[in-house]
């Protein structure tokens, strides 16, 4: 059996039972698990899933290209690609045989506050699963070859996405809006941070992040947890103790802008403008972050929005517009992102920036909060049915410093949300007058409109090295 087909099967078994995080009707909670902590400080979350035949495998790092060195933007990236390409037993090309051999999976990638592996496998290849998993972790190789084929890779493909302004306005959006901050880091790197990556900074990288003190790992499937646990216990317990990368000073929640700034980047070709506004927004653990979730919901998170309905629906100035809080360890961005013709730029802006009023003054009624209720309440449960689903969502809930509570309430703090509640998120998270706007098209077309919208508008060219 091809592992498309095996992993459609599991997709179709996983639909057919119902939801293990629906208790039952209008009720939301996480199935229990065992918490284990190693004596070298790893981290293990054990769930069983009996009705599917699979094992999932989901593992945080502190390992977030918030490490990344100076001039080295993007280590951490490559760091996590480069773990199936090779070990200290296996080359690339073994260990993607071997994983092919039995069907499974095995992924992992950098984000800025981690790096996240994960992996799935049929129950009766588990053994060989768990012994892919932990060469992956445990003893990569990094070779000489493959780590400059990367960077190359990598290279290549930074310079072709800035073809392509939404592929890169978030980059130049977090560059401008972070400023010496740690975030304004591209998690990829740039153009020449990622060209002068050697294979001595990945392995230094490796050294000094990949600690399993700060390496929480959850398991969920179809296995017995007293078995289970037993089995990583021997596998991972032999992971060398060592002092795990601390966040410090430098992860302090960056300082929201004041007034307005512009950051124009030139891209000759484009017909359209493509712009992102906004500010800073909040961390993962903000006490608010499920009433800003429903105020978002309305204002630009779901196709019938507020900005979707002006920008896209009755006015056709572009085919698509949105809004979003990304939640990090510390406050992360609030982002208004759409695009237009370029003879319509200075018309969308307007009518962003008067949605955004409009919200401000005039609020939401009591239906749109009941409509946004029943849709995070109807939204919610798919992404958390399947084991692997399961699996990464138990483990970054662990390596956020939360716990099942987070599943647990997450229905009755949408029902408890009044408009009063509503009311002083819209003032408290939602900025009117504190802007930064970052626009990504044609200057010569647009530079004129731009002007209106901040006191100062610096310039980048698309074509210049970095964000």
């Amino acid at each position: 059996m091809t592992r498309t087909i095996r992993i459609l099967c599991s997709l179709l078994l996983s639909l057919a039972v119902a939801a293990p995080a629906l208790a039952q009707p209008g009720t939301l909670k996480l199935p229990p698990y065992k918490k284990v902590v190693l004596k070298n400080g790893m981290t293990l979350l054990l769930m069983e899933q009996r009705e599917v035949p699979l094992v999932a495998f989901s593992a945080f790092l502190k390992a977030g290209s918030v490490s990344d060195p100076a001039g080295k933007e993007g280590v951490a990236s490559m760091t996590a690609a480069l773990l199936r390409k090779g070990t200290a037993t296996r080359s690339a090309d073994d260990f993607s045989a071997q994983l092919d051999f039995v069907g499974g999976s095995f992924g992992a990638g950098a984000m800025p506050d981690y790096t996240s592996v994960s992996a799935e496998f049929m129950k009766k290849d588990l053994a060989k699963g768990l012994e892919l998993v932990a060469d992956a972790m445990l003893h990569p190789a990094f070779p000489e070859a493959e780590v400059k084929k990367l960077a190359a890779q990598r290279v290549d493909g930074i310079k072709s996405a800035k073809d392509r302004a939404a592929g890169v306005i978030g980059q130049y959006f977090n560059a401008y809006l972070y400023g010496k901050h740690p975030y304004a880091r591209p998690t990829g790197g740039d153009e020449v941070s990622v060209a002068s990556i050697t294979r001595d900074d990945v392995a230094r990288f490796y050294e000094a992040n990949y600690t399993p003190g700060g390496t929480v790992m959850a398991v969920v499937g179809d296995f017995s947890t007293a078995e289970m646990e037993k089995q990583l216990s021997a596998v991972f317990a032999a992971w060398p103790s060592k002092s795990a990368p601390a966040a410090g000073p430098a992860l302090a929640d960056p300082a929201a802008v004041k007034g307005k700034r512009l950051l124009l980047v030139d891209k000759p070709d484009s017909t359209q403008t493509y712009f992102r506004v906004g500010n800073i927004g909040i961390a993962r653990s903000n006490p608010d972050r499920v009433l800003v979730e429903i105020v978002n919901t309305l204002f630009g998170g779901r196709f019938t929005s507020m900005i979707n309905t002006e920008l896209r629906i009755k006015s056709g100035l572009t085919y698509g517009a949105n809004s979003g809080f990304v939640e990090w360890k510390a406050k992360g961005p609030f982002y208004v992102n759409s695009y237009t013709s370029n003879a319509n730029t200075g018309k969308a802006l307007d009518m962003t920036l008067d949605v955004l009023k409009r919200l401000h003054e005039k609020g939401v009624s009591e239906d749109d909060l009941k409509s946004a209720k029943a849709y995070l309440k109807g939204q919610f449960p798919p992404d958390i049915e399947t084991s692997d689903q399961l699996a990464g969502v138990l483990a970054k809930l662990v390596f956020d410093g939360l716990d099942e509570r987070e599943i647990d309430t997450y229905y009755a703090k949408i029902d408890a949300a009044t408009m009063a509640d509503i009311r002083r998120v819209i003032t408290q998270y939602f900025p009117l007058d504190n802007l930064v706007f970052v626009l990504v098209g044609k200057a010569s077309d647009i530079e004129g409109v731009a002007k209106k919208y901040a006191p100062v508008v610096d310039r980048k060219s698309i074509s210049a090295p970095g964000f």
